[in-house]
């Protein structure tokens, strides 16, 4: 049977315009690409694994659809975490930060630190926030000449979390080398009694774990107990229990030295003071380890906090804060974390005019 004429040219007119559509349509998911890499580092005090041979930080780079970016943003984790922090692999969609990053047109790459991940696992004596903050300073470096993906990034923006937070003050304010900081999971006055009770009872070497046993750590390496995270980095009422059983399961080992020297060079006394870039800091409201009475830190509204920050760094003007509500410690993993991100975007579009790459909404 044929169609009346009107109907063939009204369905074809459909089909044109469909195919158009779809052309048009980012499809996001299916064009993010992640590849990993590793990476020749050095550091104070660290001597090669094999002599002759430098250390190694090993990272994914993800990019989003379409030309690279210009600017890319290096992530890094905190103590007893490696880079899945960034890429948890439960439910990417929601979890991610760099997903969701690449779906909105921002590339990151996710850097495990040294003893951590796929990075070289040196002594952990010499693993200081010095050590760390060098090797961060030579990802730099390899980023900047084109040494990830081939991609010569003219723009870096440092991300930091909790411990890394520390390395990433001290990284900036010795190098600067960076166009933006961002600092998630810290404040200056950290909860002290917290802190200490979480160490004496949710910390434990990592030779004595069993799941961290093949690292072939030394006594100075240590990792949380099972089932200490919940507690520790997750408020209740906006975590997900498989997010935490997946944060389990990920979970990593930190250097002492490296955590001391973190808490009082790059926290307490404080590194921010030589940052010379925006600095955008981020919170959980419910974060026990940084926030509330025994940190002489209100993080029940951001513009509280930032006041209360401000004095630690050289030009406060550059200061952007921001409380994601509900979150505890681990701000990329509870269920509002899309939040976060979005502001995070905010920030990187207002105070360092860094556009999306390679993504365009509809409409």
């Amino acid at each position: 049977m044929k169609l009346p004429v009107k109907v063939t040219s009204a369905l074809f007119a459909c089909g044109v315009l469909l195919a158009s559509l779809t052309a048009a349509m980012p499809a996001e998911a299916a064009a993010i690409s992640c590849t990993d890499t590793d990476l020749p580092v050095s550091g104070p005090g660290l001597p090669p694994l094999v002599p002759g041979a430098p250390a190694m930080v090993h990272g994914r780079l993800c990019l989003p659809a379409g030309d690279a970016p210009d600017t890319v943003q290096l992530l890094v984790h905190g103590g007893t975490y490696n880079s899945a922090y960034w890429d948890l692999p439960y439910e990417p969609a929601r979890y991610s930060y760099q997903r969701d990053m690449a779906t909105h047109g921002y590339a990151t790459f996710a850097a495990d630190q040294l003893g951590a991940g796929g990075s070289s696992h040196p002594l952990s004596l010499p693993l200081s926030v010095w050590a760390a903050a060098e090797s961060m300073h030579e990802v730099v470096g390899h980023l900047r000449a084109g040494r990830v993906g081939g991609v010569p990034f003219a723009k870096v923006v440092i991300v930091g979390h909790s411990v890394g937070s520390g390395v990433v003050a001290v990284e900036a304010s010795t190098y600067h080398d960076v166009d933006g900081v961002v600092l998630t999971g810290i404040t200056h006055l950290p909860a002290l009694p917290v802190l200490a009770l979480g160490a004496a009872l949710g910390l434990r070497p990592a030779l004595l774990d069993g799941q961290l046993g093949r690292l072939g750590s030394d006594p100075l390496y240590f990792t949380t107990r099972p089932g200490a995270r919940a507690g520790l980095f997750y408020a209740a009422g906006d975590s997900d229990p498989a997010v935490i059983a997946a944060d389990e399961a990920t979970k990593d080992q930190v250097s002492v030295p490296g955590m001391g020297t973190v808490a009082l060079f790059g926290i307490v006394l404080p590194a921010t003071k030589g940052i010379s870039v925006p600095v955008f800091q981020v919170v959980g409201e419910k974060d026990v380890l940084f926030c509330g009475l025994l940190a002489l830190r209100d993080c029940s509204d951001s513009a509280v906090l930032r006041a209360q920050e401000a004095p630690y760094y050289a030009d406060p003007s550059k200061l952007s804060m921001y409380v994601l509500p509900g979150a505890g410690h681990s701000v990329a993993l509870h269920e509002n974390a899309a939040a976060y991100r979005d502001a995070t975007r905010s920030w990187l579009r207002d105070r360092l005019a860094i556009a999306p790459q390679g993504y365009h909404s509809i409409g």
